[in-house]
């Protein structure tokens, strides 16, 4: 397990990247053997990281995602919290969550506790409009609402995928609390895609002096290179575009170092009270 700053005991954790199938009971098979594959590693995090749309993926631009989107008490959050006390882990996973409106779920992060407790929901505020792709059209923006959960000494803030590119929205996580950025992601393949994800992943720490967790599917459809960031942009541990767990260790020392060398955070005279 790499460690971001050379000892200490902080907060360890475990990224798993994988290529998700629109079959949801097959997906709820896989997260149970990518669990039973931590376990028998003998060595079990303290936070377990899937991407985007585990639990079910977009599949074609046809496919109908209304039909398959479940409730917070359906048969997805309940393996995740089965599997989170199993290892006594925090979890956090994508699914395709019930909306009020019957056509377009909302694209969900769930953040489960050991204890299997629902520790928060963060619905993908920005929608993937954009190189010729409608993520609109089957799916249903969320509402800004930052969530920060805690994860031992630090507190994660959730935002999904396309929500890496808006520099805003990482801000008003930090601002909510958060010294971790978790980014589940299905980040599509594409010129110049994977150098975009990579770049953003390390802004996103540079500018405020977090750890940044990046979660993607891999796969012939995404561009995987799932990543561990420190809050200086140094890539800690990273995969590359076949399936893999990428472990690391956040220390809270490391953000503290961080914040005393590049005291950005503490320095601004926009956006704040």
């Amino acid at each position: 397990m790499s460690d971001s700053a050379g000892g200490g005991a902080g907060v360890s954790v475990a990224l798993v990247q994988t290529a998700a199938s629109t079959d949801s009971r097959q997906q709820r098979d896989a997260v149970t053997a990518w669990c039973d594959r931590l376990v028998a590693a003998g060595a079990v995090p303290d936070l377990v990281v899937f991407p985007e749309a585990v639990m079910h993926d977009f599949g074609a631009t046809d496919h109908d995602l209304a039909p398959v989107a479940e409730p917070l008490d359906g048969p997805f959050v309940e393996l995740l919290a089965a599997q989170s006390r199993r290892l006594g882990a925090v979890v956090v996973a994508g699914m395709f969550e019930r909306s009020d409106d019957p056509r377009r779920p909302y694209n969900s992060l769930v953040a489960v506790g050991a204890d299997a407790t629902l520790l928060g929901v963060s619905r993908k505020v920005h929608l993937y409009d954009a190189f010729g792709y409608r993520e609109s059209d089957r799916l249903l923006a969320g509402p800004v609402e930052p969530l920060a959960v805690p994860v031992g000494p630090l507190r994660l803030g959730l935002m999904t995928c396309y929500d890496l590119r808006f520099p805003e929205y990482a801000r008003v996580l930090v601002d909510a609390g958060a010294d971790t950025l978790c980014v589940p992601a299905a980040w599509v393949r594409g010129p110049l895609k994977e150098d975009h994800w990579m770049t953003l992943l390390r802004a996103r720490a540079i500018e405020n002096t977090t750890y940044v967790l990046g979660a993607a599917q891999g796969g012939p459809t995404y561009c995987g290179r799932s990543s561990v960031v420190d809050p200086l942009g140094i890539v800690v541990a990273a995969a590359g575009d076949q399936e893999t767990v990428v472990e690391a260790r956040l220390l809270p020392s490391r953000i503290a170092e961080a914040r005393d060398r590049n005291p950005a955070l503490s320095q601004r005279r926009l956006g704040v009270g």
